[in-house]
Formats: C-alpha cells, sequence, structure tokens
C-alpha cells in the first residue's frame, strides 16, 4: 500500500499547491499507476463519443460524455450517468482530451458528494505542440500508456 499512498498524497499536495476544489491531480503515470494498486478505482474519461471513436479509447474506462459534439453542450446528465456507472465511495479518476473537461467535471463530481475525484494532469493527448497539434506532448498517450484505436 506504499507506493499507492505516496502516490496520492502527493496528488493530494498538488492539488492543495494549485488550490484545486477536488481530493487530488495526477500525471498519467500516476494515474495508470493509481489503477494498478487500488484495484477499485475507476478511470471516468469524459471526452465525446467522436474523440473516442476517432483518437482513441483506454481500456476498461468508464465513458461518460462531459460535452456531446459536434455542439459541444453541456451533458446534463453527467452527474446521474456517473452515479449509475460507479459507487460513490470508489477512487475516481478524471481523464479528457487536455484535462480541462476533467478538471470540472472532477469539481462537479466533487460538489455532488463523492469523496475521491483526482484529475489526470495532460490528458489523454497533452498540450499541443509548436504546430498546434497534440499528442506528443505530455498526456497518457505520449507516455506509453494502454490505449486502443477503434
Amino acid at each position: 500500500m506504499g507506493k499507492l499512498s505516496d502516490i496520492l498524497t502527493l496528488a493530494q499536495q498538488r492539488a492543495r499547491e494549485l488550490g484545486l476544489p477536488y481530493e487530488g491531480a495526477l500525471t498519467p503515470a500516476e494515474a495508470h499507476d493509481v489503477l494498478q494498486f487500488a484495484p477499485g478505482a475507476k478511470l471516468v474519461d469524459v471526452r465525446t463519443r467522436a474523440e473516442l471513436d476517432f483518437v482513441g479509447r483506454i481500456p476498461g474506462a468508464v465513458e461518460i460524455e462531459w460535452q456531446s459534439y459536434p455542439g459541444f453542450a453541456l451533458n446534463i446528465r453527467f452527474l446521474d450517468e456517473l452515479k449509475r456507472q460507479v459507487d460513490r465511495e470508489s477512487l475516481l479518476l478524471f481523464i479528457c482530451r487536455s484535462a480541462h473537461r476533467s478538471h470540472r467535471a472532477a469539481a462537479a463530481a466533487t460538489e455532488a458528494g463523492f469523496p475521491d475525484c483526482y484529475n489526470v494532469l495532460e490528458g489523454f493527448e497533452g498540450d499541443k505542440d509548436a504546430r498546434g497539434q497534440r499528442g506528443k506532448l505530455g498526456g497518457w498517450r505520449a507516455a506509453g500508456l494502454p490505449w486502443q484505436q477503434s
């Protein structure tokens, strides 16, 4: 349990330093480790169906859109779907393309009473490079963590 508690302590410290409204913030590699060491933990991928279909999926992730494509309207059923698909006491790790939507999803889940919400920094694709493209500067995929193309 030592490695898991060390990772979570670091993530919680990051959240406090950044003034985040949820339990913690994890790097993609840390999030992957948490999923290995905490069997009840759930990765909640909040990207759109289009992103999942065309960019790639993370095996085993719970997929609940935060916003829908193409209009990016907020998914008003997000919290209802979350409550239906995960246990309220589960350790929840939220991920999106670049950590912005997952930040909002983790904050909303925390406000709704989910006690252990963490955001995955860098998201699935990371930051944009000098050419304005994602996928090489950080993120789950660039870290070589498990993912699959549809």
